[in-house]
C-alpha cells in the first residue's frame, strides 16, 4: 500500500493541503487534527468551531492563506455533485457496521462512514433549497409518488432515519463557560504575579534576630509554591462531557439484526476472602452479570490471588443466585443492580413501577437474597479455622490452592454461551474463576501480575477489544455504564487515539461531614476534569475501560506524523536547533514498538496461511520475546476488533488458558515493562496511565449523572492514614525509579508539558510532607522564644500579605464556581492535606528511601479496639499506630506555645500583644487543620489510646526542654551581656 506523501484528512481522506510557506496545514494547534480545508469550511459552515478530538476552539483566521494540494482523487464537494444517485445506497450502509470495523475504512484507510454522511447531508440541502418550488410541482409529485412501490417508498423513509442517526455525534465536549473560565486565569496570573513580588520582598528583608527561622519558613513556602503551580495549571483547561447513549442504541443496535456493540471483559480482583467479604465480591459479580449490554458482549473474571477455597465456594454459590437475580433486575430496570445496595435504600421502591407482580417478586426475591447471605455467611463462618489436613472439596479431593503459595493454576467457568442458563431461559454472561499459579523463588507482582494473568486468560477465551476493571468492593451503580464508555470508544472520530475511560469514584457508608475527605471530592471533580482537557486523566485503579490494544503496548493508529522541516525553512536569524540526543535504551524501545505496531498490518490476515506458516510468521517477528510463549495468545493480540481465532480449537483454549497464567510465563518477556499493567510500583496504576500518555494515547473523563460504580472506604482515621500511606509510598517508589515523570518519555515528545506536570505531581507531592512539618513547628518556636519569622510590616508588606490571601481566597472561589464543589468539600481537603502531610507522607518519604536504597521494607502494624454498634461505628474505632504520633505532638506543641504566649504577652504589658496576635494566629492555623485529627484521635467519648498520649506529651516535653537549654536563636553578644548582667547582680 502506497503512502501519502502528506497528511490525510480524517474526513474526507484527501490530503490536508499547505500553506504559501510550505508547511502543512494544521487547523488545530493544540493537538494537530488532519483535517483538510474544504471539510474545515463545512464545518464552521454548520457552526461547529470546535476540534472534533480535543474541544479547543479553531483559530479565526485558520482558513487564510492556504493551497490545497491537487490529487488524482476528487474532493468531496465534486464527489457530490457528480454522484448524487450513490447518497441513498451509501446511507443505507451507514448505521449497519460497527465502527470498530475494518470496512469503515476505504483502501486508503480512510473513514468512508463521513464520505456517505456528507453526501446525504449535500442531498438534502439541495432538497430544502428547492422547497419553494413544492408548491408549482405538487401534482407531479403526487403523480411520481403514486408510481413508486409502497416498498421503495418506505426503505427510502428509513434510510433518511438511518443516515440522520449516523450523522449525531455520540458525545461532545461541553467547555467551560467563558466568562467562569476567564476570570479563572486571570485570578491565577495575579496570584502568581503577587507570590513573586512576595518572595522578592521575604529574600530582601531577612530576620537578623531569627535568622534560622526565617530561613526555615522561606524554604518551606518556596515549596509550597513549587507545589501549588504543579496542582494548579494542569486545570487550566477543564471541561465537561456528555454522552448520548440512545444514540449508540441506534447506530449499533438495529431491531431485528445482530447487535453490533463491542464486547467488554470485566476484571474484579481479591486476594483474602477473610479481609475482602465475599458477599461483598458477590455484589460487584452480580451487578455486573445484570449490565444493560448484550449479554454475549460481556465476560466476568474473577481473580482469586490467594488461592482461598472460599472465595470459589462463593462464586459457586454467586453464579446459582445470579440466574433469579438477572432476570428480575432486566425485567424492571431496577437500579442499582447489586443486591446488597438495592435492598438497604431508603427510597420509595415503587416510584416509576407500573406491573402490578413487581411488588410480589420483588418480595420473593429478597427473600431469596436474605436465604443466599445466611449460606454466604456459612461459608464464611466455616472458614474461619483451617483444618490441619486442608480444605477438602465435595468430590473428596484436595483443593488445590491449600499452600497459598505454592499451588497449581486454576480456572472454572461458571456460566457462559454454553453454560447455565436463567430461570427464564434466557442466556446468562460468562462467569470465570481464575487463580494464577504460584511457586517459590518467582516475584507474582501482587495485584498487577493479577491483572496481567486476567488479560492473557481472557484473550485466550473471549477476546474482548474492551477491558473494565474493578476492584471487589466496588459495584456497578449504573447498569448503563458500559454504554457510556463506548460513546467514546467506539466513536470513529473521538476514540481512535482513546487508550481508556476513566469514570470518578464514588463511595457509600461515609459520614456526611466526610470528616478524613474520604470521597476525595477535590481531586475527582476538579483535578481530574483539569487533566481531561489535556491528555486525559490518570488511570486511578479501578473503575477503567481500556483498550486492549493500548495495553499490549501498541501505539495510538492514527497519531499525526508531521513531516520534518527542512533546514532551508528556518531564516538566518532563527538557526534551527540541533536536536537532543537520544538515550540508546529509548531509541531500542522505540523500534521494538515500530515493530509491533507495523506487525498488526504485516499479519493482520493470518487466516490465509496453515498452521505451520502462522507459527512461523509469529516466531519470524520475534513476539515471543515479548507476549510469552503462547501461540494463540500472540494471535489474539493481532486482532485488533477482537474475537477468538477461528483457527484455535475450542477444546484446547483452557489447556492454553492454564498455561498462560503459569508462574514463569512472563520470564524473558515485556510483561510489566512495556505490556500490560506496569511493575515497580504498589501504585501501578499511575505507572500504567503514565506509559499509555507517553506513548501518544489519550484518555477521557466520563462523569455520568448517576454514579457509573461506588465502592467503600476506610473511614476511620488510622486505616485512612495507612490507605494515604501506600499510595504515597507508591509515587516515591516511581520517583526513584527509571519510570520518573521529571524524565521518562521526554525525546519522544508525546506526552504534553502540562499532562507532564501533572504526574510530576502525583509523584513529588510526598516530599512536602518535610517543609509542612518544619512550617507547622515554627508557630511553636516563635511563641515559646518570642521571635517571629517576619518583620515589622510597612505599608507595602502589608498590601502584599493582604494581595496574597485575597488572591488564595478568589481561587478557590472561583474554583468552586466552575466545578461545583462545595465549600465544606474544598475545607476538608485542605485540612486531610495538612494531616496526611505530617504523617502518611511523612512515613511514606522515608520507607521509600529504604526500600529503594538499603533494601528494608517497613511495615506499619495496625492493631483494632472495639466498635461502637452505632451508625458509622467504625468512625469512632481508634487503632494505635506509629503515624499518631507526629500530628499529636505538633497539635501538642502548637497549644502548649498559645499558653506560654499568652502568658509571656501578660508579663510584658500593652506592647507584646501587637506580636503576639500574628504568632498566635500562626498557631491556631495548624490546630484548625488538625482538628479533625484531634477529634478522630478523641473518640465518641474521649478515648485515646495511653501510648498515644504517653509518645506524644514525652517527645514534646524533650523537645520543649531541649530548645530552652540550646536556644539557638539568641546571638552570641546577647548572650555575653546577659551573663555580665547576671554577674553584677548580688544573690
Amino acid at each position: 500500500m502506497m503512502e501519502s506523501k502528506s497528511p490525510v484528512c480524517n474526513t474526507c481522506g484527501e490530503e490536508i493541503g499547505v500553506k504559501p510557506n510550505g508547511e502543512f496545514f494544521v487547523a488545530c494547534h493544540e493537538c494537530s487534527f488532519p483535517i483538510c480545508k474544504a471539510c474545515l469550511e463545512y464545518e464552521f459552515k454548520e457552526g461547529r468551531r470546535i476540534c472534533l478530538r480535543c474541544g479547543n476552539p479553531y483559530d479565526e483566521n485558520v482558513l487564510d492563506d492556504v493551497e490545497t494540494k491537487t490529487s488524482k482523487h476528487q474532493t468531496i464537494a465534486t464527489h457530490i455533485n457528480n454522484t448524487p444517485q450513490d447518497s441513498g445506497i451509501h446511507a443505507r450502509h451507514v448505521s449497519t457496521v460497527s465502527t470498530i470495523d475494518s470496512e469503515l475504512n476505504d483502501e486508503y484507510g480512510n473513514p468512508i462512514w463521513k464520505n456517505r454522511v456528507d453526501s446525504w447531508k449535500d442531498k438534502k440541502d439541495k432538497k430544502n433549497k428547492k422547497k419553494n418550488k413544492k408548491d408549482a410541482k405538487a401534482t407531479k409529485t403526487e403523480e411520481h409518488d403514486s408510481q413508486v412501490p409502497p416498498q421503495q417508498h418506505m426503505e427510502d423513509i428509513s434510510l433518511n432515519a438511518e443516515a440522520a442517526s449516523a450523522t449525531d455525534v455520540l458525545s461532545v465536549v461541553i467547555p467551560i463557560p467563558r466568562t467562569k473560565i476567564t476570570s479563572y486565569r486571570i485570578v491565577i496570573i495575579m496570584r502568581l504575579t503577587i507570590l513573586a513580588l512576595f518572595f522578592h520582598y521575604r529574600i530582601t528583608h531577612p530576620v537578623d534576630s531569627a535568622y534560622g527561622l526565617w530561613l526555615t519558613s522561606v524554604i518551606c513556602e518556596i515549596w509550597f509554591a513549587f507545589s501549588w503551580v504543579l496542582d494548579q495549571f494542569p486545570k487550566w483547561s477543564p471541561i465537561n462531557r456528555e454522552t448520548y447513549i440512545d444514540r449508540l442504541s441506534a447506530r449499533f443496535e438495529r431491531e431485528g439484526e445482530t447487535s453490533q456493540l463491542a464486547a467488554v471483559d470485566f476484571f474484579v480482583s481479591t486476594v483474602d476472602p477473610l479481609k475482602e467479604p465475599p458477599l461483598i465480591t458477590a455484589n460487584t459479580v452480580l451487578s455486573i452479570l445484570a449490565l444493560d449490554y448484550p449479554v454475549d458482549k460481556v465476560s466476568c473474571y474473577v481473580s482469586d490471588d490467594g488461592a482461598a477455597m472460599l472465595s470459589f465456594e462463593s462464586l459457586v454459590e454467586t453464579a446459582d443466585f445470579a440466574r433469579k437475580w438477572v432476570p428480575f433486575c432486566k425485567k424492571y430496570s431496577i437500579e442499582p443492580r447489586a443486591p446488597e445496595f438495592y435492598f438497604s435504600l431508603k427510597i420509595d421502591y415503587l416510584r416509576d413501577k407500573v406491573q402490578p407482580s413487581f411488588v410480589k417478586e420483588r418480595r420473593a426475591m429478597k427473600r431469596d437474597y436474605e436465604e443466599f447471605k445466611i449460606r454466604m455467611n456459612a461459608l464464611v463462618a466455616k472458614a474461619q479455622k483451617t483444618p490441619e489436613e486442608g480444605w477438602t472439596m465435595q468430590d473428596g479431593t484436595s483443593w488445590p490452592g491449600n499452600n497459598t503459595r505454592d499451588h497449581p493454576g486454576m480456572i472454572q467457568v461458571f456460566l457462559g454461551y454454553s453454560g447455565a442458563r436463567d430461570v427464564e431461559g434466557n442466556e446468562l454472561p460468562r462467569l470465570v474463576y481464575v487463580s494464577r499459579e504460584k511457586r517459590p523463588g518467582y516475584q507474582h507482582h501482587k495485584k498487577a501480575g493479577a491483572e496481567n494473568a486476567l488479560v492473557r486468560v481472557s484473550a485466550v477465551l473471549t477476546n474482548a477489544p474492551f477491558i473494565l476493571n474493578l476492584d471487589c468492593d466496588h459495584y456497578v451503580n449504573n447498569s448503563k455504564a458500559v454504554r457510556e464508555a463506548m460513546c467514546f470508544l467506539m466513536d470513529p472520530v473521538v476514540g481512535q487515539d482513546v487508550c481508556y475511560v476513566q469514570f470518578p469514584q464514588r463511595f457509600d457508608g461515609i459520614d456526611k461531614s466526610d470528616r478524613y475527605a474520604n470521597r476525595n471530592i477535590v481531586f475527582f471533580d476538579v483535578n481530574m476534569r483539569g487533566l481531561d482537557g489535556i491528555q486525559g486523566p490518570v488511570y486511578v485503579g479501578t473503575g477503567c475501560v481500556f483498550r486492549r490494544q493500548a495495553l499490549y503496548g501498541y501505539s495510538p493508529p492514527s497519531k499525526p506524523k508531521m513531516l520534518p522541516q527542512s533546514s532551508s525553512s528556518s531564516c538566518c536569524c532563527c538557526p534551527s536547533k540541533k536536536k537532543p540526543t537520544q538515550d540508546p535504551s529509548e531509541i531500542y524501545k522505540d523500534a521494538k514498538r515500530q515493530e509491533l505496531d507495523a506487525a498488526i498490518f504485516n499479519l493482520g490476515d493470518l487466516d490465509n496461511y496453515d498452521e505451520y506458516e502462522r507459527s512461523m510468521l509469529i516466531s519470524q517477528t520475534s513476539f515471543e520475546k515479548t507476549f510469552g510463549l503462547s501461540a494463540v495468545f500472540i494471535e489474539s493480540t493481532l486482532m485488533e476488533n477482537g474475537g477468538v481465532p477461528d483457527s484455535v480449537n475450542p477444546s484446547t483454549l483452557i489447556k492454553e488458558a492454564i498455561h498462560v497464567i503459569s508462574c514463569g510465563y512472563e520470564e524473558k518477556s515485556e510483561w510489566g515493562k512495556e505490556i500490560g499493567w506496569i511493575y515497580g510500583s504498589i501504585t501501578e496504576d499511575i505507572l500504567t496511565g503514565f506509559k499509555m500518555h507517553c506513548r501518544g494515547w489519550r484518555s477521557i473523563y466520563c462523569m455520568p449523572l448517576r454514579p457509573a460504580f461506588k465502592g467503600s472506604a476506610p473511614i476511620n482515621l488510622s486505616d485512612r492514614l495507612h490507605q494515604v500511606l501506600r499510595w504515597a509510598l507508591g509515587s516515591v517508589e516511581i520517583f526513584l525509579s527509571r519510570h520518573c515523570p521529571l524524565w521518562y518519555g521526554c525525546s519522544g515528545g508525546r506526552l504534553k508539558w502540562l499532562q507532564r506536570m501533572a504526574y510530576i505531581n502525583t509523584i513529588v507531592y510526598p516530599f512536602t510532607s518535610l517543609p509542612l512539618v518544619a512550617y507547622c513547628t515554627l508557630p511553636a518556636i516563635c511563641l515559646l522564644t518570642g521571635k517571629f519569622i517576619i518583620p515589622t510590616l510597612s505599608n507595602l508588606a502589608s498590601m502584599l500579605f493582604l494581595g496574597l490571601f485575597i488572591s488564595i481566597i478568589l481561587t478557590s472561589v472561583l474554583e468552586l464556581r466552575w466545578s461545583g464543589v462545595s465549600i465544606e468539600d474544598l475545607w476538608r481537603n485542605e485540612q486531610f492535606w495538612v494531616i496526611g502531610g505530617v504523617s502518611a507522607h511523612l512515613f511514606a518519604v522515608f520507607q521509600g528511601f529504604l526500600k529503594m536504597l538499603a533494601g528494608l521494607d517497613t511495615n506499619f502494624t495496625v492493631t483494632s479496639k472495639t466498635a461502637e454498634d452505632l451508625e458509622f461505628g467504625e468512625l469512632y474505632i481508634v487503632k494505635w499506630t506509629t503515624l499518631l504520633i507526629p500530628p499529636t505532638s505538633l497539635l501538642i506543641i502548637n497549644l502548649v506555645g498559645v499558653v506560654a504566649g499568652f502568658s509571656d504577652a501578660l508579663n510584658k504589658g500593652y506592647e507584646a500583644w501587637g506580636p503576639l496576635f500574628g504568632k498566635v494566629f500562626f498557631a491556631f492555623w495548624v490546630v484548625l487543620h488538625l482538628y479533625p485529627f484531634l477529634k478522630g484521635l478523641m473518640g465518641r467519648q474521649n478515648r485515646t489510646p495511653t501510648i498515644v498520649i504517653l509518645w506524644s506529651i514525652l517527645l514534646a516535653s524533650v523537645f520543649s526542654l531541649v530548645w530552652v537549654r540550646i536556644n539557638p536563636f539568641v546571638s552570641k553578644t546577647d548572650t555575653t551581656s546577659l551573663s555580665q548582667n547576671c554577674l553584677l547582680i548580688d544573690c
